[in-house]
């Protein structure tokens, strides 16, 4: 039975992350402790403890764990975090702590969007030169190689992300280092600006990079969207932050450490 408070560790890099140590840090049965892989410089921290950096694989994780007596661990990561999901997974059934997903629903395509699956970034690369010639990526700056490929030499690219990316890279392209939210005229005025003919994107969901999905469809310009990895089989998941904050409350007012699925 966890002693009070109740500590869980968010593995966070989200926005969602934030605001479930927002909610929690208020609440006197909860100790919050946040982790951050440090891969983007000057990020927002959170209330509560924050640590910065790996934890080695899910061995060291399952460690971390027990050295600091947590009690639940929630996965806040983004939703194409698939290693570190996977990682948390086996952590947490070697530490033997219960263990929730934090997962913000996916986009869905609307009436007038030309959406193209692609269930990698190196298939998503595969379906650009039939589709444009100028390219929005707005895939972050990690994986960029699959867009440095042979056959993709004449296509031109504008990558967004939060820090320089490094190589490889698209041979051909311009870097706009920017941080969401974004507004509907920014995006509307990026793809006029640089006569942008093609859109590329994980779907990551949420509000704050949503905009560019209205602006591809208002200049009718086809997206393609890289489908999310799954959860890891037999992990319960929360779609909001108060979805979590509930789940972590069962935890002592049950007295246990088992707290069953979330909405």
């Amino acid at each position: 039975m966890p002693v009070l408070p109740v500590h869980v560790l968010v593995l966070g890099g989200t926005t969602e992350a934030r605001r479930l140590a927002e909610s929690l840090a208020g609440d006197r049965h909860v100790r919050v402790t946040t982790s951050l892989a440090g891969r983007v410089s000057a990020p927002r921290l959170p209330p509560g403890d924050v640590r910065v950096g790996g934890f080695g694989g899910p061995d060291g994780l399952a460690a971390w764990v027990r050295e600091h007596g947590v009690d639940a661990l929630v996965d806040a990561t983004h939703p194409f975090a698939s290693t570190m999901s996977r990682n948390a997974a086996e952590a947490a059934a070697q530490a033997h702590v219960p263990l929730l997903a934090l997962r913000r629903p996916g986009w869905v395509a609307q009436d007038g969007d030309r959406w193209h699956s692609a269930g990698s970034l190196a298939e998503a690369a595969g379906l650009l030169p039939a589709l444009g010639e100028r390219v929005f990526l707005t895939t972050g700056r990690m994986g960029l190689a699959a867009f440095a490929g042979a056959g993709l030499d004449e296509l031109w690219f504008l990558v967004r992300s939060v820090d320089a990316p490094e190589p490889p890279c698209p041979a051909r392209m311009e870097v706009l280092l920017d941080r969401g939210p974004f507004t509907l005229e920014g995006e509307r005025e990026i793809i006029r600006h640089h006569r942008l003919d093609v859109l590329v994107t994980k779907d990551s969901g949420g509000d704050a990079t949503a905009p560019k999905l209205t602006a591809a469809r208002e200049a009718r310009i086809p997206v393609v969207v890289v489908r999310r990895p799954p959860v890891p089989e037999g992990v319960p998941v929360a779609r909001t932050p108060d979805e979590a904050v509930r789940w972590v409350r069962r935890l002592y007012a049950e007295g246990s450490g088992d707290a069953g699925a979330s909405g």
